[in-house]
């Protein structure tokens, strides 16, 4: 309700905590992809892991309000150590939890103990049917290595006669494999995973084109206009239901409004500091959320925006 009063005001007005969060467990990442800033090592924040002690704090404090978590931010969750004792706390709260990974770190072992810490959902990144079109641009990846931890996790769940975690199929469709778009369908099917899923690509250089753009326009956030230059496909209205609704938070406590922030240059809070409901309903948080209902466009993180204008086949 405050989300829509504030809509129709441009006044930020907020009331009640965050249902849903995004909880980094690590920056550090095995890949090099080339429009991600982990994979590059292009942040100016430090690498590091989530601390246990940390996340304990986290739960406490938002336990009550919080039914989702997505244990992803940026890196490769798999690579912290204790990353499943992460999910083992949330599941103990109820809470749904889901995580996105590149799939190399799931061992018939790892499978197992994937299933038994309650995972509700898993996204395995595949982005290519053969080495040549997955390297492109998941680079230092070994695709086999892909298949092979997914068909681990499909026979994890039926060894243990498991419905969870859900597993996905996202394919990142970029000009090198989008001809490979329909048949990522029928090898999810074959494999038994439960969903596949086709994601636009954010694009960091996109004005003039990008050799990773997708020649077919359905597969892409930018449209070709008639001087040649692209933009965005959808325009951006002066909202973000994800200000009202939930928080990102970083390996080190930071607080960040989204997803977008992914070098977390706008830091509304820090978790090891001050407590969660104090950090959102703070001047600070608020200013950005009037920010947002006011000029959303002159927000650096919010012009690649695709929030609310996801495609999918």
């Amino acid at each position: 309700m405050s989300y829509l009063f504030s809509r129709l005001s441009k006044n930020a007005i907020h009331s009640g905590l965050p249902f849903s969060l995004s909880i980094e467990p690590t920056t550090a990442c095995n890949l090099g992809c080339p429009e991600c800033p982990s994979g590059l090592k292009q942040f100016t924040r430090p690498t590091g892991k989530l601390d246990l002690d940390l996340h304990e704090k986290i739960i406490k404090e938002l336990r009550l309000s919080v039914f989702y978590i997505n244990y992803y931010f940026q890196g490769e969750p798999f690579s912290h150590p204790d990353f499943l004792q992460l999910i083992a706390v949330a599941k103990r709260h109820k809470i749904y939890t889901a995580t996105s990974t590149n799939a190399h770190f799931i061992t018939k072992q790892k499978a197992e103990d994937i299933v038994h810490s309650g995972l509700d959902r898993l996204i395995i990144s595949i982005d290519g049917l053969t080495q040549e079109t997955y390297e492109n641009y998941r680079i230092h990846g070994t695709l086999s290595r892909v298949i092979e931890g997914a068909e681990n996790m499909v026979e994890a769940k039926k060894k243990l006669n498991s419905k969870t975690p859900h597993l996905i199929f996202q394919f990142l469709a970029v000009r090198p494999n989008e001809h490979e778009i329909p048949q990522v369908f029928a090898l999810g099917s074959e494999m038994g995973i439960d969903e596949v899923r086709i994601k636009s690509a954010q694009l960091y250089d996109y004005k003039n084109g990008n050799v990773l753009m997708p020649e077919n326009e359905n597969y892409s956030r930018y449209r070709k206009q008639a001087d040649g230059t692209y933009k965005m496909k959808h325009k951006l209205g002066n909202h973000c239901w994800r200000m009202w609704s939930s928080s990102v938070i970083t390996w080190d406590g930071k607080v960040v409004p989204c997803c977008f922030d992914k070098d977390a240059k706008h830091i509304l809070g820090t978790m090891d500091s001050s407590d969660s409901s104090s950090i959102w309903k703070s001047p600070v948080y608020n200013r950005f959320r009037q920010s947002v209902l006011r000029s959303r466009n002159a927000i650096d993180i919010c012009k690649n925006c695709s929030e609310g204008s996801k495609v999918w086949v």
